[in-house]
């Protein structure tokens, strides 16, 4: 169960792990009315450290009404306020806490892409300045991972290490083991990735590969890079379900060619798919691949954030590339997809069987 104390813990790795909260910063902190413990214990932490925390409470049903109602002058608005906040902002935590995790599901797919475009300039200011996701435990999170909220609430402390004597120190730890694997894929060249549907080749020769330690995501346990952007050949399959904006999409199969999305299938969900491959020039090409590194998390849930962490699985991210990485394609888009490689599958580095069976072999 997630205690006080433990609500504590993981404000405390927010303000301080992750963001490193400094006198006279200004740290905005965004949520639901779900999260409430958790955004009154954050606010605390930021004002322990001497800095200003700056409260945003979103009350369930306005996003969705707005999306379905707002004309096209209201979809694409974006006030000189929110630009300000973007740029005058040191820090962002973002906590992501639905209760319905479905709510989005009845809106148009074009609307919600124009929408995203919208906001790719308050994503790219937002981008520049220290941040740091992480997602509460709701009701509607539990129903989604098929577990009662106790479970989810369990799950939800274990992967964030918030049972550990040190939780700060266990990130650390989890970091200095990656650091090996990290090391190794700094000098890869060619990566070939196998599973079942799934043969891909790409370069990621010359680009920086990221420890993911979770500073920016809470929890983490992932390594990252930006693959050459025309380099991708080849087509994957997903192993799970993927669950964006209120839909669960299923069974989708994207083909490569040169480093873009030829063809896009999903058997439930193609047309949300598809709208979102064409929000933009950039989104059709990979932007991320992630390597799953946290064995803690060994379940589907139905949510990214623990998801593509997954010890054993690949992720590839089509559209906005981490500009950290070296990768340099643009788009209003970022949307990670989750290849299952613990069985039958194995991936390949300058021609060296480097992970099989979800487990690697260096590093």
């Amino acid at each position: 169960m997630l205690s006080e104390d433990g609500i504590g813990r993981w404000a405390e790795l927010l303000a301080v792990y992750c963001l490193d909260v400094r006198p006279g910063e200004t740290i905005a902190i965004g949520s639901t009315i779900e999260a409430a413990p958790l955004v009154e214990a954050a606010a605390k932490s930021v004002i322990e450290r001497g800095g200003h925390p700056l409260v945003r409470i979103e009350l369930p049903g306005v996003t969705e009404y707005f999306l379905q109602r707002a004309n096209e002058e209201q979809l694409t608005h974006i006030s000189a306020s929110s630009l300000t906040e973007a740029e005058e902002v040191d820090g962002r935590i973002r906590i992501a806490a639905d209760e319905d995790t479905t709510a989005l599901r009845g809106v148009d797919p074009r609307r919600q892409a124009a929408f995203e475009r919208s906001r790719d300039r308050l994503r790219r200011l937002a981008r520049q300045k220290r941040w740091v996701l992480t997602q509460y435990p709701t009701a509607g999170y539990a129903r989604a991972a098929g577990m009662g909220l106790a479970e989810y609430e369990a799950f939800v402390v274990r992967a964030l290490f918030l049972d550990r004597t040190d939780p700060a120190e266990a990130w650390r730890e989890l970091g200095r083991r990656q650091a090996g694997l990290v090391e190794f894929m700094t000098g890869v060249r060619s990566i070939r990735i196998e599973g079942e549907g799934t043969d891909l080749q790409l370069s990621v020769e010359g680009r920086t590969w990221i420890n993911s330690d979770g500073r920016r995501n809470m929890p983490s346990g992932e390594i990252f890079t930006g693959p050459i952007e025309d380099s991708a050949n080849g087509r994957i399959r997903c192993g799970f379900p993927v669950c964006r904006d209120g839909r669960q999409l299923s069974g989708i199969e994207l083909e490569f060619r040169d480093g873009e999305v030829v063809s896009a299938h999903a058997e439930d969900g193609e047309d949300y798919l598809r709208a979102m491959l064409n929000v933009d020039a950039g989104a059709r090409r990979l932007g991320e691949l992630g390597l799953g590194l946290n064995y803690g998390i060994d379940r589907f849930t139905g949510s990214i954030l623990f998801d593509e962490k997954i010890g054993g699985t690949v992720h590839l991210a089509v559209g906005q590339s981490y500009p950290e990485t070296g990768g340099i394609n643009n788009s209003a888009l970022h949307w990670d997809f989750i290849v299952d490689t613990r069985q039958n599958a194995r991936i390949t580095a300058d021609g060296r069987v480097v992970m099989e069976e979800g487990r690697w072999q260096v590093g």
